[in-house]
């Protein structure tokens, strides 16, 4: 009997030596399993930190340009146009002064830079401007004297800017904006708005003199009304009247 169990001893230890084997090489397979399954999760939350990082900023960008959306509706509808249009001044301003300093004359250097089909192109928009249609009423004339008055003003483009930052929404008032006293001007500004004033005092004066009275003149009105309208009868129709007018102060109308 022992050394029947001395026989079978060996056999029960290769028994058990392969089991183990065995039960590594079951093992093997499940853990390069679980290694994929790892690997493949962290793939899948990597492109998910990706996608919401993507999300993250396309709604930055949307607010962004909805923010620029809504300045540009609080602007005035021809706001590009009057941009472009200082613009181009500000250039044609830069363009004199180079010009200036180099002792050339604006005049002629712009003209060498204008082809033939661009100057004819000017000259038929210049016929088809509407002339002069003069005074029709003081609504119409304010109006002229208010675009005339708003061409001459060159605006400080980078002090705009300043603002800008400085007052962001604000800059741009609506109905619900309280401006009293919230805006102090330059001293800069107040001088320009000082001297526009006074030239424009200065002009007034010059088309509202009071006209002298000559004690000298003949007297042929009745009043004030009628010396003007006698005035105007005597501009337009005294050169054809002048003849009779002297056969009737020497009596010899017939």
């Amino acid at each position: 009997a022992e050394g029947r169990a001395s026989r079978l001893l060996p056999v029960a230890e290769r028994g058990s030596f392969q089991g183990s084997s065995g039960s590594e090489d079951e093992a093997r397979p499940g853990t390069a399993a679980e290694a994929a399954a790892a690997q493949k999760r962290e793939e899948r939350l990597r492109k998910f930190r990706e996608l919401h990082m993507k999300r993250n900023e396309a709604r930055k960008l949307n607010h962004l340009e909805v923010m620029e959306e809504d300045k540009r509706l609080k602007l005035p509808p021809n706001w590009e146009a009057k941009k472009a249009r200082l613009e181009w001044e500000l250039k044609v301003e830069e363009k004199k002064k180079e010009c200036a300093a180099r002792g050339e004359d604006y005049e002629q250097v712009k003209l060498l830079e204008i082809s033939a089909e661009e100057a004819e192109r000017w000259e038929r928009k210049k016929k088809r401007k509407n002339p002069d249609l003069g005074f029709s009423d003081y609504a119409a004339a304010q109006l002229r004297q208010y675009q005339r008055l708003t061409r001459q003003i060159k605006p400080d483009l980078e002090q705009y800017e300043q603002l800008k930052e400085q007052y962001g929404e604000a800059l741009y008032p609506t109905s619900d904006s309280l401006l009293h006293g919230t805006h102090v001007p330059s001293r800069e500004g107040i001088d320009r708005m000082v001297a526009d004033l006074e030239k424009q005092i200065e002009k007034r004066e010059k088309y509202s003199r009071r006209r002298p009275y000559n004690d000298d003149a003949d007297i042929d009105y009745i009043n004030e009304r009628n010396a003007k309208f006698n005035k105007k009868a005597e501009r337009f129709y005294g050169k054809y009247t002048a003849e009779i007018k002297q056969n009737l102060e020497r009596g010899t109308a017939v």
